[in-house]
């Protein structure tokens, strides 16, 4: 099963692609430097660019940031869905994922059960849109494919439903801050 595959290539620090509820993704350990430097490089992603990470639930989102106020009833209205929450990590993550210089992370539960079944099995990943950077997002593990052939070492199967990259919030100053409008309305 590409599951297994990929639960075990993640903990080799390779990375994998997996269908979320938006739209298909590549992933790597966000506490490894050497794959989310392997994950900036496969998709062309500009450095400053940071990436955010895809938790399994609120409780693991809960101790990679501050989830409280209205970062707390926006999770529990729309999580798991289509809203990443822009907060401040409360851990030290690799370079590139979150904002670095300014303090920030970007947490995500999708609504997907694979994509949970596989961040319950590992914990969660730094994960971008499948594509190269600035290009049409990947629907399926078969876009994907297309796009990077066997620079992703595993290809969990599955489709991404909604076809749009989630709505990001910035809720790290005074007012909530919309960064990327998606499918979710703040």
């Amino acid at each position: 099963m590409s599951l297994d595959r990929a639960i075990a290539a993640i903990r080799n620090r390779e990375v994998v692609g997996l269908p979320t509820d938006t739209v298909y993704g590549i992933g790597a350990d966000p506490l490894s430097e050497e794959a989310v430097a392997r994950l900036y490089e496969l998709k062309g992603r500009p450095e400053l660019k940071p990436v955010g990470l895809l938790v399994a639930s609120l409780e693991q989102a809960e101790i990679l940031g501050e989830i409280e106020g209205v970062a707390a009833d926006l999770a529990s209205q729309h999580w798991p869905g289509a809203l990443t929450l822009v907060v401040t990590p409360k851990v030290i993550l690799a370079n590139w994922v979150g904002d670095t210089q300014r303090r920030t992370v970007g947490l995500r539960v999708p609504d997907h059960p694979v994509a949970i079944e596989l961040l319950s099995a590992v914990g969660p990943l730094a994960v971008t849109s499948a594509n190269l950077s600035g290009g049409r997002e990947s629907m399926s593990d078969e876009d994907a494919r297309a796009v990077f052939g066997d620079l992703v070492s595993v290809y969990v199967e599955g489709l991404a439903p909604g076809g749009e990259s989630s709505t990001v919030v910035d809720l790290t100053g005074s007012e909530i801050v919309v960064l990327r409008q998606g499918p979710v309305f703040i």
